[in-house]
């Protein structure tokens, strides 16, 4: 578990992850996957010599292959063509043979992954399919591991559990233990456009209309699976698929956490929902899988670009802001010393600071330029509070705001602007940081 920092410093609540890339396959999937295979054992459907069989988006696919190896089995699996390649060559990597199907396809279609698993799974003598959407063993792990290890890990602190939805073992089986500690654990379903959970959480309603292909990676279906406890899920919010592309590079570059796909979608998200969220609150957000199976999907500048979730120029606040990098902000209270607010710019290597009261109102700002034409004239002044020597404050915008209508807020009597994020973050623009949109 490991406490999220500087992409949720807008929030008043402690978020932590749960980051799962630290089990042999480097995905929650392997809980789940050793689960079904000794329940299936238990039961008399899986015998030595026998051949698993089974749909997946690669993650369940790996802890069901390094069972297999473990355990004697041989591994036919089925995926679609916009799962990522590395996926693909672990699975081989492991001795499975591979089927890759079309994505955009209905799961009845004969064609699709779905459906050409079970057809193998008919045609292949002494085969087990394991059948992951509907095979309860998935929920039950997360019922019996994740569930309690959150509990302790938070020591039953935990109020919020967000978790990007696929399968919806992870989410249910998590959920229910979590629950049955404490009814008032709020649990947020992480969806995609193109998937049909949402509207079907809020409506009851399985509108095929909300079905269309999409690029984000283990969650979002286009079906109902047995897994997904609906009761349990008190709201699904769904993210697009940029927005998850973005957030995943986001968690490497701002918390050094190399994680998956569904982890930028889940991140995304929380933060869309973060107005929900009061001071006490501890939200813990499930990181299913490794970045190294995105290399060459969003952690590749080029496919990006493709897609259009990068350019080669910000056109907005947020994307200056972004492209720079979303450091932390350095500020100073008015009630702080002269020489405090100097040894921060020093410290930090920056020109100009926000000035914050008591209440976290934004009230004035302090120039490097302009102090040092004080002290030239006041070298005594490094012991006064900074409120009666502080400048007004920086202007403000909003995150969409376009560069053309940031440049008249930049003058010399006003060398900065601040920018507010839509996770409740605040930054600083420069006159560099402006000049970098143009090259």
């Amino acid at each position: 578990m490991v406490r999220i920092n500087r992409l949720c410093s807008g929030l008043p609540a402690t978020v932590l992850a749960k980051v799962e890339t630290f089990n042999p396959g480097h995905s929650t999937k392997d809980r789940m996957a050793l689960k079904m295979i000794e329940d299936a054992e238990a039961a008399g459907l899986l015998q030595p010599g026998y051949t698993i069989i089974e749909g997946t988006s690669g993650n369940t696919g790996m802890g069901l292959a390094m069972a297999a190896v473990v355990k004697g089995y041989r591994c036919i699996f089925t995926t679609t063509d916009k799962q990522s390649r590395e996926k693909v060559d672990a699975l081989r990597a492991l001795g499975a043979e591979v089927v890759v199907c079309p994505t955009n396809v209905d799961p009845e279609d004969p064609r699709s992954y779905y459906s050409v698993s079970s057809r193998l799974a008919l045609e292949t003598p002494h085969s087990w399919k394991a059948n992951q959407y509907d095979n309860l063993s998935n929920r039950q792990a997360h019922f019996e591991q994740t569930g309690p290890e959150i509990w302790e890990q938070t020591e039953g602190r935990v109020t919020h559990l967000v978790v990007g939805v696929g399968t919806g073992g992870t989410i249910s089986g998590t959920a229910r233990y979590l629950k049955s500690k404490n009814p008032n654990i709020k649990v947020w379903g992480i969806d995609t456009y193109g998937s049909v959970f949402k509207k079907y959480k809020e409506t009851g309603v399985f509108d095929k209309q909300e079905i269309y292909p999409y690029v984000t990676e283990g969650i979002g279906e286009d079906f109902l699976p047995a897994n997904v406890d609906f009761s349990l899920i008190d709201l699904f919010e769904k993210v697009t698929d940029r927005d998850a592309a973005l957030m995943t590079r986001r968690i490497a570059r701002e918390e050094g956490i190399f994680a998956g796909n569904s982890a930028g979608a889940a991140m995304a998200g929380l933060l869309q929902l973060g107005g929900q969220l009061k001071s006490g609150d501890v939200v813990v957000v499930i990181f299913h899988d490794h970045g190294t199976r995105y290399l060459n999907k969003m952690f590749n500048d080029a496919w990006m670009r493709e897609r259009g979730y990068l350019s080669d120029t910000a056109d907005d606040a947020a994307g200056l802001v972004l492209r720079r990098g979303t450091q932390p902000l350095v500020k100073v209270g008015h009630w702080e010393t002269i020489g405090e607010a100097v040894a921060k710019m020093r410290k930090h290597q920056i020109s100009q600071l926000p000035v914050q009261d008591a209440e976290g109102n934004w009230v004035g700002s302090l120039s490097e330029r302009k102090l040092l034409q004080k002290l030239l004239s006041h070298p005594d002044l490094s012991a006064e509070q900074v409120a009666p020597h502080m400048e007004p404050p920086f202007p403000h915008v909003e995150a969409s705001t376009k560069v053309q209508r940031l440049i008249p807020l930049i003058r010399p009597d006003s060398e900065a602007i601040m920018v507010h994020l839509p996770d409740g973050s605040w930054h600083i623009l420069t006159q560099h940081d402006l000049l970098s949109a143009f090259l």
